[in-house]
């Protein structure tokens, strides 16, 4: 293959000439593929360069996307086995049929991932499959299917995460893996110990929990999701424990050790003991070793980090941005989108901008779990002086219609200004109703805007209408 050329579009043989691409992005993940098609809309010239012939990046392929596949699969599961009864519907013994659970995975990533390759078609964006490494100033080399040189006279470091490993533990990809090997056991394990509370731990705790698995979650801190609202996160410990999830909290583990097809897992102060499985979801890492990143004098921090103007991602190197999880703060796919779009306007001479304060954080557990700005523990740590409001959804009529009335919501204001701090939400489809919280924060609403918005009835967004009115003690059916 000669300098700056290959397929995506055309045959695997074709040529796009020599004359480097306006813009080379390095990962056709949620931050990768949507910066590139941005750029294309904007004139630009584009190339993208991936390892994996799926596109989408670790949320599509074996992240975001089949962790909620298993998640609807396995909720269905647990409804038909314990709700349905008490819709009057009568379906005798439930069984699982894994395999076939299984494939509609896979198959829902089959076509959301073709899905990516065909806007990038659309937009004319030229697609290279291999293993993308910096060869110099402009140069991209790519091992791999689609081996060659491409150049760029810009090029986006949009290469995402892996999963943090810990010393001490004897990872096989198997018995003791991660949350890409916990997409796809066998069977469910009998007993299965989770490392970490947080979101991807509790979701991939919560699937193979309704399986039928005893889902051990074990935590070194002293409370489960991290950074989020306190109250909420006791909520949801409260809530799972119900549907039997166990939570071992200030829970150090020192080792993990697979013997005679079964892990042996010892925190410390206690006894080893046995489980079939581990699940380690302590977090993630930046991807960005081995990228050739010597060779033009790019340096990361001690977690893989890089460094990058938030103004326009621009790094260290003139002509390399980088974006999304390689640069810090929420590791979430749609943050990185965000940034690849404000990046390729920025390029383009658009005043691009993410507003990092109110970027949403989802659990998609059930009830879902959804969080926007400022926590109560953080607003008391500052001192700021701020009102809250509460609505269960015990009073949200359409909750009690869909038989999924448990959680609440919760908006907390300036005290002053009663400028939206911050809104918190435990309950059904709380991923959807934090939307209307984002817009209202980001334009600056107050709650009185909130509880001055005609809510429709029955809805479920009726619980902020009333969360936003308790703020003023002025709630109708709370």
């Amino acid at each position: 293959m000669s300098e700056a050329t290959q397929p995506g579009s055309g045959s695997s043989d074709g040529q796009s000439g020599t004359e480097p691409f306006d813009l080379v992005v390095l990962g056709a993940g949620p931050g990768g593929y949507v910066g590139a098609i941005r750029a294309a809309q904007l004139g630009f010239r584009v190339a993208v360069v991936d390892e994996n012939e799926l596109f989408g990046g670790t949320c599509l392929r074996v992240g975001c996307i089949p962790s909620k596949a298993l998640l609807e699969s396995s909720h269905h599961f647990v409804e038909a086995k314990e709700s349905f009864a008490s819709h009057g519907i009568v379906t005798g013994k439930v069984k699982l049929d894994l395999p076939t659970m299984l494939s509609r995975k896979d198959e829902v990533v089959k076509r959301l991932t073709g899905g990516v390759k065909m806007l990038l078609d659309r937009a004319k964006i030229e697609t290279f499959v291999g293993r993308g490494r910096f060869d110099g100033p402009g140069r991209i080399k790519v091992d791999g299917r689609d081996a060659g040189i491409v150049q760029g006279k810009n090029i986006l470091i949009a290469v995402g995460s892996y999963s943090t490993r810990l010393p001490n533990i004897e990872f096989d990809g198997d018995l003791v893996g991660d949350s890409t090997t916990a997409l796809s056991y066998p069977e469910p394990p009998k007993k299965l110990v989770v490392i970490g509370a947080g979101y991807i731990g509790l979701e991939l705790g919560s699937v193979w929990n309704r399986l039928g698995s005893e889902v051990i979650v074990l935590e070194a801190l002293d409370r489960i999701l991290p950074g989020m609202d306190s109250e909420i996160a006791n909520i949801a410990k409260r809530t799972f424990e119900k549907q039997g999830l166990q939570f071992r909290l200030g829970a150090r583990v020192e080792s993990v050790k697979i013997q005679d097809k079964h892990c042996m897992v010892t925190i410390q102060g206690e006894e080893p003991f046995k489980v079939d499985r581990v699940l380690v979801a302590v977090g993630r890492t930046p991807a960005t070793k081995d990228l050739g990143l010597e060779t033009i004098g790019l340096e990361t921090d001690a977690r893989g980090r890089i460094a990058a103007v938030e103004d326009d991602y621009s790094t260290a190197v003139p002509g390399v941005y980088a974006i999304g999880d390689c640069i810090g703060g929420p590791m979430l796919a749609h943050k990185a989108s965000e940034e690849g779009v404000a990046f390729a306007e920025k390029l383009a001479g658009i005043p691009g901008k993410v507003h990092y304060e109110y970027i949403p954080g989802i659990v998609y557990t059930h009830p879902e779990i959804a969080t926007v700005g400022v926590t109560e523990d953080q607003a008391k740590a500052s001192g700021h002086e701020y009102k809250k409001g509460i609505c269960p959804f015990g009073a949200v009529a359409r909750a009690v219609t869909l038989g999924d009335a448990e959680g609440r919501v919760k908006i907390l204001a300036d005290a002053q200004t009663d400028r939206v701090l911050g809104v918190h939400i435990i309950g059904p489809r709380a991923g959807d109703l934090i939307a209307e919280a984002v817009v209202a924060m980001q334009f600056g609403a107050s709650s009185e805007d909130i509880a001055r918005v005609c809510h429709a009835h029955p809805t479920l967004s009726e619980g902020v209408h009333e969360a936003a009115l308790a703020i003023d003690k002025r709630a109708i059916h709370t």
